[in-house]
């Protein structure tokens, strides 16, 4: 597996070795060794997976302390183009992005380290989209960033399909008004 950092310290790219032949392809998808190594200990508690199709943008969602989550993503099946923000009140990286392409093809994952909102849009047809969480999930401290707030600058790409949103996240705050507890 090579582990690659970003430039908003604490996200890495994850790209596994893909053993293919004429039956298909074999990786390994998470080595708690190797990941441990490179990133550190990450009590992985849970693994969900989602089916989205063109145009889905989910997100940009966060739980608040104490439940922050650190998460693992991938794409299982289709493509995605993924963004993290960080919201760690008080970093020189707070309110900057990180975007990138995951796809089944490309087998690359995502970690994302508790203090970052996270989303994602779908550019294939469907998508199959997985991720571990190492925090339950709490309604009550779920929380979120809108995601074309222009004090962001993300490029979520030129594809011209509509986009499809909850309207849940339609209606989620900018970051400058958005609840923001530090985490422990």
């Amino acid at each position: 597996m090579l582990f690659t950092e970003l430039d908003i310290p604490g996200i890495w790219i994850i790209e596994p070795d893909v053993f293919k032949d004429g039956r298909g392809y074999f990786m390994e998808s998470f080595k708690q060794a190797e990941f441990e190594a490179h990133i550190g200990s990450v009590p992985f508690m849970q693994e969900n997976e989602s089916f989205s199709c063109k145009g889905v943008l989910r997100g940009l969602h966060y739980q608040q302390a104490p439940y922050g989550q650190a998460k693992l993503v991938r794409v299982i099946q289709g493509e995605v183009l993924d963004v993290a923000v960080d919201i760690r009140a008080g970093l020189p990286s707070f309110g900057k992005h990180v975007a990138v392409v995951l796809s089944g093809d490309n087998k690359r994952q995502l970690f994302i380290p508790r203090g970052f909102a996270h989303g994602f849009k779908v550019t294939s047809e469907t998508v199959i989209f997985q991720y571990k969480v190492d925090n339950a999930y709490k309604p009550d401290h779920e929380a979120g960033i809108l995601y074309n707030d222009p004090a962001l600058g993300i490029d979520w790409g030129a594809d011209t399909s509509p986009l499809l949103l909850s309207d849940k996240d339609k209606a989620l705050p900018l970051l400058s008004k958005a609840t923001i507890v530090p985490l422990p």
